[in-house]
């Protein structure tokens, strides 16, 4: 028990184990996103000084420095790590509750739920000047009903006796280009709410991304990431199987449908802003399960931080590297990811 801390705040009426390494660990990937949100933040065809960036933060620094950050790059970047946390809390959520390590938004199909979902809403409130006849706060939550959908879709037709992993993987690639079709039909067909943007939902990215976005997404981010984290204990005893977890009193079913809930509304803000993002909440999960363990405790802030970092990384990239093409983050999430994947299913396989 050296390793952890006992921590009873409010006189004594709350307690838990705090683990010592996984709390030094989180401290660390703060600094580290900060530092890449600097960073970030200073990058581009004007560079400016980290410590320039950090007083422009604080509220000081240059004019023109000022006008840069605030109102051009800071927005895409805090888009970027809300939506990193949120897909990679999603996919731990979905590798716990489906005890299969290759589970993720993406390869389950459910991104492309909330992708048709979002780009039908677009096309539905559109007018003749492709400007949007309704308020954009709806948009997350029409992504959540269509990554809702076609998760519960994937969960239903998987189901034979309980759910195979290798026939969920299968059911849910399946589902995932039937959705990839469909968000390229509406697009072609519909008249689409600046449709220039359009690939934001293929490839994902968080160009063009603004303070009215980040009002939007924050809220619903931070709502969602809270009842996660909350619900780690439930996770945790959905990992043992239905029958142990039954055994121990938990509600299986319930819990289920509530995790369920939580991941497809992560899902959903995150496509509804930054498109679909790919293999971010298969890559987070599994890198934090290497540093912390499988307690879901400490397991999905981790993963939330290795999540922001990632894409604040992939963004970054995208829009330094090849100056003055940007390249949308999702290429190079994808290009690490792909990989990755085809390496967890061969593993899979062999055990």
């Amino acid at each position: 028990m050296s390793n952890y801390h006992n921590f009873r705040p409010f006189k004594g009426k709350i307690s838990f184990l705090i683990d010592r390494k996984a709390a030094l660990l989180l401290f660390i990937l703060l600094l580290v996103t900060f530092f890449v949100l600097v960073f970030s933040t200073g990058a581009g065809d004007m560079k400016i000084k980290p410590l320039t960036v950090i007083k422009v933060l604080l509220g000081g620094g240059p004019e023109m420095e000022k006008l840069i950050i605030t109102s051009f790059r800071l927005p895409r970047i805090i888009v970027a790590l809300l939506v990193g946390m949120s897909l990679a809390v999603a996919g731990g959520i979905l590798q716990g509750m489906i005890r299969n390590p290759l589970a993720s938004p993406d390869v389950l199909g459910i991104t492309g739920g909330a992708a048709v979902a979002v780009v039908g809403f677009l096309a539905a409130f559109s007018d003749k000047n492709n400007a949007l006849t309704i308020s954009i706060a709806w948009l997350p939550l029409a992504a959540f009903l269509g990554a809702g959908l076609v998760a519960f879709l994937v969960y239903f037709l998987a189901w034979k006796n309980g759910v195979s992993p290798i026939r969920l993987v299968l059911i849910g690639i399946g589902i995932s280009t039937l959705m990839q079709a469909l968000t390229t039909l509406m697009m072609i067909m519909g008249p689409i709410y600046q449709a220039s943007q359009a690939n934001i939902w293929i490839t994902g990215t968080v160009y063009g991304s603004n303070w009215k976005n980040v009002m939007t997404l924050l809220p619903w981010t931070v709502i969602f990431l809270l009842i996660a984290f909350i619900s780690a204990q439930s996770i945790n005893i959905q990992e043992l199987g239905d029958e142990v977890a039954t055994g121990l009193g938990g509600k299986v079913q319930k819990q289920r449908f509530l995790l369920l809930l939580i991941s497809t509304a992560l899902i959903g803000s995150s496509v509804a802003f930054a498109g679909g993002i790919g293999f971010v909440g298969l890559m987070a999960p599994h890198m934090a399960r290497r540093l912390v363990g499988s307690s879901f405790g400490a397991l999905l802030p981790i993963s939330a931080l290795l999540g922001g970092i990632l894409v604040m990384v992939a963004d970054l990239i995208g829009r330094t590297l090849f100056s003055p093409l940007e390249v949308p983050a999702g290429v190079f999430t994808a290009g690490i990811g792909a990989p990755y994947f085809i390496y967890l299913l061969f593993k899979t396989r062999s055990a």
